[in-house]
């Protein structure tokens, strides 16, 4: 019998693990990702260290340290959607391309890591369906 509920529940858990996937991002998790707990409330807030540079289309690459990450991609037609997708409610986004080609979508770029977490903790309460966003630090 305990066989029999195990193999129900997998179906759902696998689900539930790809919530990101389902929105169109997906989380690039790799051994080189930090996760931190701010406090029991607040969900872990996932921390990455890359170089990253803004595409063509953003204009000049404007130096920030500290990017708030809503979304990633390993097509920029699908980052560009998601990007235009974004303006819906009411975020101004930027694609940042990393030194493996991926696009990340970012909704907030800052030179302090303290408005970088205030503004993730905000996006979390006023859009649950944005909870995966993470912090990235422009590595040099």
């Amino acid at each position: 019998m305990k066989r029999v509920v195990l193999l129900c529940l997998l179906p759902a858990l696998m689900l539930a693990g790809c919530s990101s996937l389902r929105k169109g991002s997906s989380r690039m998790d790799s051994s080189s990702a930090k996760n931190e707990t701010i406090d029991n409330k607040m969900p872990e807030i996932v921390v990455r260290e890359e170089k990253v540079k803004t595409i063509e289309e953003q204009g000049p690459d404007t130096y920030f340290r500290y990017y708030v990450i809503i979304g990633s991609f390993r097509v920029l037609d699908n980052a560009r959607s998601y990007k235009n997708d974004l303006k819906n409610d009411g975020f101004s986004a930027v694609i940042l391309e990393n030194e493996n080609g991926l696009y990340r979508i970012s909704v907030g770029a800052y030179n302090e890591e303290n408005p970088a977490r205030a503004n993730i903790a905000s996006i979390r309460s006023k859009y649950p369906k944005h909870e995966d966003v993470w912090l990235l630090i422009r590595r040099k």
